[in-house]
């Protein structure tokens, strides 16, 4: 025994010699990385700015707003390569916008290993906005860390669904006029409103995130999209209250991949046609994701009619191997969308939707009608297209409903569908 306990204690020194060794020479090289090849170590050339040699107090309760500003002011400043680091701890904030452009060659990077905590005290909130990235070009967010928005103080004053004149609480991470970033590895907690907000910017790349909430949380989209471009999103667990992902008005060259979502309101590109002066949505990708337990599944959803507001086209989606899990309303196009809280003129909507594959779409349905498309009278839909659907009733054999569009059918059709 003497003998075996011996040989056991020299092969693991070897072994953590090996690990020792390995993490030496990974550090020499310029970092230990995360698995995404985001260094975690800094390179040498880099400079960190640490958000506790700003004075941060780090309790997880006071209001850490000026050494958030003053560590990433300085990090942004840096003519070389820049790293603002929250290290291990809770450091609290309130509303702070990052504001570029910045000094450096390089992307600037955030690097959350900690928690960072919302002030729960919405009158600190100017904006319906928390941790604001705007004009930036080159940034990166990650670290394991997470972003606890603190929602359950505040939830109680979300009432969009009943009033229409309602304010939208705090979004926890917003994107504005940022280009060429990325974000992974973040935990997103119980936001105020929304987890993530990307509105005007231009190649956003967001991977490995959890983002998570209760399934009754209100308003607190997962990931909300407007008026950007080449936005991609994979290998991501999306938890939370309303739409998983929500994709509005203006946006273009979408990229979403192995999400599972759940709880939630499922997947939707809109609602579209609610305000003057949108753009169009064109070019969606939505592929290898699993839906379970959620109310919607993959929806379009457009207002009717409504005066001063121009028409928009929505064109070029593909939905294609997707798992809807006890699925609620697994496929929807919905042209008479209203919205709780909203008054509706009546009229058919003129939102043209044109376009539109679903394929390889297969699971379960918690509802009686696993397929509802409804499209406008004023401008049916055109070439949609639904290849190899089997969606199951669990309630019983599950009905599809289809009104003012053309439809191109091919393989299994479960259930059967004629428009």
């Amino acid at each position: 025994m003497e003998k075996g306990g011996r040989y056991m204690k020299n092969i693991l020194f070897f072994i953590l010699l090996g690990v020792s060794n390995i993490l030496i020479e990974a550090k020499g090289r310029g970092g230990i990385r995360d698995g995404d090849g985001i260094s975690l170590v800094p390179a040498p050339d880099e400079k960190v700015f640490n958000l506790e040699n700003f004075d941060a107090v780090g309790d997880g309760e006071t209001d850490d707003v000026e050494a958030y500003m003053g560590a990433f002011r300085a990090a942004c400043d840096h003519p070389g390569k820049a790293r603002l680091l929250i290290p291990a701890g809770q450091f609290a904030v309130s509303q702070v916008v990052f504001a570029g452009p910045c000094k450096g060659p390089g992307p600037i990077v955030v690097q959350i290993t900690g928690t960072v905590k919302a002030v729960p005290d919405i009158s600190m909130y100017p904006e319906p906005e928390w941790l604001i990235f705007e004009r930036l070009n080159g940034l990166v967010i990650f670290g394991g860390g997470t972003i606890d928005g603190q929602g359950a103080h505040v939830w109680k004053y979300a009432d969009c669904n009943i009033n229409p004149q309602c304010a939208r609480l705090p979004s926890s991470i917003v994107l504005k006029n940022v280009n060429n970033a990325s974000i992974r590895r973040i935990t997103s907690l119980n936001p105020m409103g929304f987890h993530y907000f990307i509105t005007t910017s231009t190649n956003i790349r967001m991977q490995r995130l959890h983002i998570k909430a209760p399934g009754d949380s209100p308003n607190t989209d997962g990931i909300h999209i407007s008026s950007s471009n080449l936005v991609k999103i994979a290998r991501s667990r999306i938890e939370t209250g309303d739409d998983c992902i929500g994709i509005l008005q203006g946006s273009t060259r979408l990229a979403i991949n192995k999400i599972t979502c759940g709880p939630g309101h499922g997947i939707s590109i809109g609602s579209l046609g609610k305000y003057e002066d949108e753009e169009d949505v064109t070019a969606v990708q939505v592929k290898n994701c699993t839906l379970r337990d959620t109310t919607n599944g993959i929806r379009i959803k457009t207002f009717p009619f409504k005066p001063n507001v121009i028409p928009i086209r929505a064109s070029g989606f593909l939905f294609k191997d997707i798992v809807m899990d006890n699925v609620k309303n697994p496929i929807i196009i919905d042209q008479e969308y209203c919205g709780r809280g909203h008054s509706c003129v009546n009229g058919p909507s003129k939102i043209k939707l044109s376009d539109i594959f679903f394929h390889n779409i297969r699971g379960s349905t918690a509802s009686s009608e696993a397929i509802s498309i409804k499209c406008s009278s004023a401008v049916p839909c055109q070439n949609v297209h639904l290849h190899n659907i089997n969606l199951m009733g669990l309630k019983g054999p599950a009905t599809a409903s289809c009104v003012n569009a053309k439809i191109n059918f091919l393989g299994i059709q479960v259930p059967f569908l004629k428009c």
